[in-house]
């Protein structure tokens, strides 16, 4: 009995990683895809709080990563790390984010917070 409830544990966990994988390839998140570093972003992070400018220090230590560089994963996940900081320390949203990013060396796009 033990084994059979095992064996059913242990299938219905490989089905659920199955569709996560599945599902992470129809997403930009990318967070349950088996490979989530297959992207490289570069990308240049510009932070106003009302009208005053961030340093390029301000902005990595508010986020925690500098304010241009390069990542190997999605741009995505960059999003959401300056989304949460921005509720987290703006919650009145006062501040503006502009990122410029390009993915694999593609063409360079835009990003912006609080999203119009």
């Amino acid at each position: 009995m033990a084994g059979k409830a095992a064996f059913a544990f242990g299938c219905a966990l490989l089905a659920a990683q199955c569709g996560a994988i599945v599902y992470a390839r129809f997403t930009p998140l990318r967070y349950f895809c088996w490979a989530p570093f297959d992207q490289q972003t570069k990308y240049a992070i510009d932070v106003y709080i009302g009208d005053e400018a961030l340093t390029e220090f301000q902005i990595q230590k508010r986020y925690r990563r500098p304010a241009q560089g390069f990542d190997n994963r999605s741009a995505h996940h960059l999003f959401d790390l300056i989304e949460r900081a921005e509720k987290k320390f703006e919650p009145a949203g006062r501040s503006r984010v502009t990122v410029l990013y390009s993915i694999n060396g593609g063409r360079q796009l835009t990003w912006r917070y609080p999203n119009p």
